[in-house]
């Protein structure tokens, strides 16, 4: 185990290690879970020269304040985010996303919050010394699984990071910043459940996002969609981005740490490429929703990927 380490001043808003999820495991009641915004999560990880796997910190609206005892490391935040740091002579650097910044014994990295979205992100140069399970270190704090027993970060904590840097040479990439507000989805196993007038209103009215949302999942306000068939299905295995319709007619979006199962029928799924953009959306914004073919979808999370591949190759080195 590494001697170098982070104490946790301020916890944040839901301050959890996570990767890409942990697979294969949804027979066992486990969901894959991991980063929110993979986009985000693999720029970070890129920056600081680790593998697209290595574990980082996510936090939502407002991040930890933690501060570095002992060692010396690079990070990397990624996101919209409004951060800073504070050197251990007080000197305050304010920060910028998308690039690294290295950070030497007694310094602090004050991550204040989001703007305009959920989720951001901080990577470091050879990652967190955290122990993997299952092979994954993507923390499900309601099952209590994953490193720091499960639990969210709280004040007080040690965060171990695994090597000393040594590395003075700092990165950074451009990401156009995007703000899409239709979501693209394929039709659900249980589209013909609902009414014709409300499928039409699924993708021709807006849904506003209410403040019950979490990693669950996220609910939605807007015209009540009537269901003709039955509010009730067999439970069966979901997935990230079913979009069910519950007795009262108004969706829940299942998002990352979503249930195996579900019993009430689903009108949609959010595609893949689209995900991302979702998951950033905060209560209080208004979305709405395309429907797309499978081809069509398949082509778009192709494109997708093949942006991320292209932000990463532009990580350019900086003075």
């Amino acid at each position: 185990m590494s001697n170098y380490f982070f104490e946790v001043l301020r916890s944040g808003i839901n301050t959890t290690f996570q990767d890409k999820g942990r697979f294969h495991m949804q027979h066992l009641g486990v969901t894959p879970g991991g980063s929110m915004d993979l986009e985000s999560f693999s720029i970070a990880n890129a920056l600081v020269g680790n593998t697209s796997d290595e574990g980082v910190l996510e936090f939502a609206y407002q991040g930890p304040l933690l501060k570095l005892i002992k060692g010396r490391t690079k990070i990397a935040i990624t996101g919209n985010v409004l951060f800073q740091i504070i050197k251990s002579n007080q000197e305050t650097i304010k920060g910028e996303c998308n690039r690294t910044y290295t950070l030497d014994e007694g310094d602090q990295i004050d991550i204040l919050a989001t703007r305009q979205s959920a989720y951001g992100y901080m990577a470091l140069e050879g990652g967190f010394d955290i122990k993997f399970f299952c092979k994954s270190v993507s923390t499900l704090s309601r099952a209590q699984i994953g490193p720091n027993e499960g639990k969210k970060i709280k004040i007080s904590d040690k965060i171990k990071i695994r090597i000393n840097s040594k590395n003075k040479k700092n990165f950074s990439t451009k990401i156009s910043k995007k703000n899409k507000s239709t979501i693209r989805v394929l039709k659900g196993p249980q589209f013909d459940y609902f009414a014709k007038e409300s499928q039409k209103d699924f993708f021709s009215k807006e849904y506003k996002i209410s403040n019950l949302t979490d990693r669950m999942g996220m609910r939605l306000e807007g015209l009540t969609i009537k269901n003709t068939v039955s509010t009730n299905i067999r439970s069966e295995g979901i997935t990230k981005g079913a979009i069910q319709v519950p007795a009262d007619g108004q969706p829940i979006v299942l998002l990352t740490d979503y249930p195996t199962i579900g019993g009430y029928p689903k009108i949609a799924n959010v595609i893949s490429a689209d995900y991302h953009f979702l998951a950033q959306k905060i209560p209080g914004e208004k979305i709405s929703f395309q429907n797309v073919e499978l081809q069509e979808a398949e082509q778009l999370y192709k494109e997708h990927l093949n942006n991320i591949s292209e932000i990463i190759k532009n990580i350019k080195e900086i003075n």
